[in-house]
C-alpha cells in the first residue's frame, strides 16, 4: 500500500446534531476533514456522487474549495455516475479543478450505482437509453468525455469574429488540462468491467462491492479482479503503471471511547452477501480493532496489499473531530506497518505505485 485516503459519502440529514447535519454543514464539515487530513499527511480526499438523495453531489464546487485550502492532498471522485453528466461539460469543469489543484485530481467516473429515482438520468434531461441500467448511455458518454479531456478536437469554429481561429479549425474544450488524462479512473464492480477498464488504460477503482458471489472473500474477489485488470492494460500495450484503489471500512481502537463507538458483537466483521442490480453481490467487511490485530488482518486483504490506494470511508456524519482521530489512528498506528508513509510532496504517480 502506498498512498491511503478517505472516502466520504456526505450523508446529511434535516437539522443539526451528530446525525443530523444539513446539507451546510456536511460539506463545510469535507472541506474542514480535508484540510486536516491534508495536514496529517494523508493522500487522498475522495467523495461520492449519488442524486435525488441526502448526500454528495456536484462535487466540483466541493473539491475546489478542497484544492483551495490545501496543499498537497489528492482530490477526486469515487464515483462521478455518467448516465447524468453532460461529457464535454464535465472535461472542462474537471480541467479547471485540476488546473486549481495544481495537478492534484484523480477524478473516478463509472456507470453509477442503483439510484433512489427510477431512470433519474432522464430526468437530467439524457434518454434514449434502452437498458434498464443505463449502462448504454454512460459508455457513449465515457468515450466523448476521454476525447475532451484529451483535448482532441470535437467542434468546428465558426465563421465570423468570435474568435483567434479560422473558420472550420477544430476546436477542443477549455480549458485544457495536458496529464488529467492519466488520472482518471474507471470505478468497476465486476472483473470483465475492470478488464475492459484495463484495455481502455484507465486507472482503477475497484467498487466497494463485486456483483459476484463465488463463496470467496471480497479480498480475493478483487485482488483477481486487479490482476485481470493489470493482464488487460498491458496486453492493449499501453506503457507506464496503472493505478488501483480499493475502498475498506477500518476503525483503529486506540481508546476506549473508540471501542465503545467502533467495537464490534461477536459474528459482525464479515463479508456479506446481498442483491444489487439483480445480482447476487459480495459486500466488503468492516475492519475494527486493537492496531496489531488490524495489520494482521490487512495484510492477509490480499486486495488491499494488491492495490496502490486504500480509500477508508468514513462516517462524514459523525462530524470533523471524529473523523479525523480515525484518519490520525490509522495513519499512526495501522498505515506504516501497510507500507505507508505521510505525504509530503503530493499525490502518488502512476509509476511510483
Amino acid at each position: 500500500m502506498r498512498a491511503f485516503g478517505f472516502l466520504s459519502f456526505g450523508h446529511y440529514g434535516h437539522g443539526s446534531g451528530v446525525r443530523g447535519v444539513d446539507a451546510r454543514q456536511m460539506l463545510h464539515d469535507a472541506i474542514d476533514i480535508s484540510v486536516g487530513a491534508d495536514e496529517l499527511g494523508v493522500n487522498g480526499a475522495y467523495v461520492r456522487v449519488h442524486h435525488f438523495a441526502r448526500q454528495s453531489a456536484s462535487p466540483m464546487p466541493l473539491l475546489a474549495a478542497i484544492a483551495a485550502r490545501t496543499e498537497r492532498i489528492e482530490v477526486g471522485t469515487g464515483v462521478i455516475d455518467m448516465r447524468y453528466e453532460n461529457p464535454l461539460y464535465l472535461a472542462e469543469e474537471a480541467a479547471a479543478l485540476d488546473l486549481i489543484a495544481d495537478g492534484r485530481v484523480a477524478l473516478g467516473v463509472s456507470r453509477g450505482s442503483p439510484e433512489p429515482a427510477d431512470r433519474g438520468w432522464e430526468s437530467f434531461g439524457y434518454t434514449g437509453s434502452t437498458d434498464p441500467r443505463g449502462a448504454d448511455i454512460a459508455q457513449v458518454k465515457l468515450q466523448r468525455f476521454l476525447r475532451a479531456v484529451r483535448g482532441e478536437h470535437l467542434a468546428t469554429a465558426a465563421a465570423g469574429p468570435y474568435g483567434s481561429a479560422p473558420a472550420g479549425a477544430g476546436l477542443r474544450v477549455e480549458p485544457h488540462s495536458p496529464s488529467l488524462i492519466d488520472r482518471i479512473w474507471w470505478g468497476a464492480g465486476s472483473r470483465e468491467t475492470a478488464e475492459n477498464t484495463g484495455r481502455l488504460g484507465l486507472n482503477l477503482m475497484s467498487s466497494t462491492l463485486l456483483t459476484e458471489a463465488t463463496g470467496q472473500s471480497l479480498g480475493d474477489l478483487q485482488a483477481e479482479q486487479i490482476q485481470r485488470f493489470r493482464d488487460a492494460y498491458a496486453a492493449a500495450g499501453h506503457s507506464g503503471r496503472p493505478r488501483v484503489s480499493v475502498s475498506r471500512s477500518v476503525f483503529p481502537i486506540v481508546t476506549g471511547e473508540d471501542r465503545y463507538l467502533f467495537g464490534m458483537r461477536p459474528g459482525e466483521g464479515a463479508d456479506q452477501i446481498g442483491i444489487i442490480d439483480g445480482f447476487e453481490s459480495t459486500f466488503g467487511r468492516t475492519y475494527a480493532g486493537e492496531p496489531d490485530q488490524l495489520i494482521e488482518q490487512l495484510r492477509a486483504d490480499a486486495a488491499v496489499m494488491s492495490a496502490d490506494t486504500v480509500m477508508l470511508t468514513i462516517p462524514s456524519q459523525m462530524g470533523v473531530d471524529l473523523n479525523l482521530r480515525i484518519l490520525q489512528n490509522f495513519a499512526e498506528h495501522v498505515a506504516p506497518a501497510l507500507g505507508w508513509k505521510p505525504n509530503t510532496e503530493g499525490p502518488v504517480q502512476g509509476d511510483e505505485a
